[in-house]
């Protein structure tokens, strides 16, 4: 059984851990959180250490020494910026690259998102000031995303010519075809009111008070739900994104989901807490 014990060493991103929620934050702050390779590695060395110690994964909620396994995870960027996306020496270093060293820049981008998308702890993000290209692609991959009336958000990338390829699948499940077309050909900034009519955050706060309560209030309700219920949420969706069967097949494919959550130790214990009116035992006292 993984403990919960010596966590990944970083320098561009802070973890710390209350409870059962662990905290990224993007510490770059005097370039905007731009991403460079050393924080694009850290943040991938970070959603991996935390996932696989997620209560949902783990099928558990402590480990041997009795701390919590992870149930949420919040990321958020210090200073007045979320992320500016990648950082332009980055970007401008591509250019002399081989095609196999670009190739594995973009593998290394998708392990970023594509690991933070998959993540089996709900997700939530506390957004600020701007959120271009990558930092977009980070936002898009989160289950709950609460931003300050200031936010901005960009698929920023046609401005230098190209376009947001790795975040693409990202952006385009959470926005729609439509919207994800349109932000990647206007390549502009979007306010705070129309990420939310969009679909592209959840929530607009205040300010940073106000920021603080919101995101506990989503931790709150998170936690009245069963860990391996909500990591499997993201199962079921993604199988019903992939699902290329008759709707015959789809039908009978979650009535053996169903049987398998009913099955299980946690499902047990639901329907047992329910029958005999107690908390179940995933709920905090």
């Amino acid at each position: 059984m993984l403990t919960m014990d010596n966590p990944p060493e970083t320098t561009l991103v802070s973890l710390s851990i209350e409870g059962s929620s662990a905290r990224i934050e993007l510490i770059r702050e005097d370039k905007y959180n731009a991403m460079n390779v050393a924080m694009i590695t850290e943040l991938i060395e970070l959603f991996e250490w935390t996932a696989e110690r997620s209560a949902g994964r783990q099928d558990a909620l402590i480990d041997s020494n009795g701390n919590p396994y992870l149930r949420t995870l919040v990321l958020s960027g210090k200073g007045r910026h979320f992320c500016a996306g990648a950082d332009i020496n980055m970007m401008r270093d591509a250019g002399a690259n081989t095609p196999e060293e670009n190739r594995n820049d973009s593998e290394r981008l998708d392990r970023l998102f594509n690991g933070l998308w998959s993540h089996p702890c709900f997700t939530i993000g506390a957004i600020q000031g701007v959120a271009l290209g990558g930092g977009a692609g980070l936002i898009a991959c989160l289950d709950y995303v609460i931003a300050t009336e200031d936010v901005k958000i960009a698929l920023s990338e046609a401005k230098l010519g190209i376009l947001p390829a790795v975040i693409g699948p990202y952006v385009y499940r959470r926005v729609g075809s439509a919207n994800f077309r349109r932000l990647a050909m206007q390549a502009s900034r979007i306010k705070a009111d129309e990420a939310l009519r969009i679909g592209f955050i959840e929530r607009i706060v205040d300010g940073q008070e106000d920021f603080t309560d919101a995101v506990e209030s989503i931790i709150s309700e998170v936690l009245t739900t069963g860990p391996s219920a909500a990591t499997l949420a993201k199962e079921l969706s993604v199988g019903f994104d992939r699902w290329t069967g008759d709707d015959e097949s789809l039908r009978n494919w979650t009535l053996d989901f169903t049987s398998r959550m009913r099955g299980s130790r946690e499902g047990q214990e639901g329907l047992s807490s329910f029958l005999e009116k107690r908390p179940a035992d995933w709920k905090p006292e």
